[in-house]
């Protein structure tokens, strides 16, 4: 467009604007670069949070899971007297742990249950206020069809037509599939 133009200043004008904006666009997907750099940077350290974070630091598992047993005896995170448990074996911790896993699961299915029944229940009501809508669309056209000079009796008469050219439509794609059914089947 800048090369069309005739005028010298307008000409130079548009040079400069095509210019400021390149340099803009430069400077925007340089942005962007950055911008993804710093997203990605901080989704990967996330993840690596997640999943370092998943790892118990009450049990005694080796880096290596294939280790010899041997290393798990002499861990850090062992206790010190085993009678110093606090009442509890390790065996009621996993059942407590399993148990409030079990019980958030279900806190959690229940919220998911309640929030498909709203949707539900706002779809419904979605679709009662549009049948609402049509009805009364329905009912306007009627009126502006009678104010126009058609009665009710040609409006049920034109739609009964209708009806009728339904079926005698649907009759004779029948009657041509027989005939064609009948060609085939005695030409062979």
């Amino acid at each position: 467009m800048a090369k069309r133009e005739l005028i010298p200043a307008k000409q130079e004008k548009a040079y400069e604007r095509v210019k400021t904006f390149r340099s803009e666009l430069l400077d925007y997907r340089q942005h962007l670069d950055r911008l993804k750099k710093e997203r990605e940077e901080s989704h990967s350290s996330q993840n690596r949070n997640e999943l370092l974070g998943r790892r118990p630091h009450h049990t005694s598992t080796p880096e290596n899971p294939y280790a010899q047993s041997s290393l798990s005896q002499n861990s850090p995170f062992k206790p010190l007297n085993p009678s110093l448990t606090f009442g509890a074996s390790p065996q009621d911790y996993t059942r407590e742990t399993h148990a409030l896993r079990e019980q958030s699961f279900m806190s959690q299915t229940n919220a998911q249950l309640d929030e498909f029944l709203d949707r539900g229940r706002a779809v419904l009501g979605d679709l009662g206020q549009q049948r609402e809508m049509l009805k009364g669309t329905q009912r306007r056209l009627y009126s502006v069809a009678n104010t126009l000079g058609v009665s009710g009796d040609t409006i049920r008469m034109v739609e009964r037509r209708a009806r009728q050219d339904k079926w005698v439509f649907w009759g004779g794609v029948i009657v041509f599939l027989g005939f064609c059914w009948l060609v085939i089947h005695y030409l062979r």
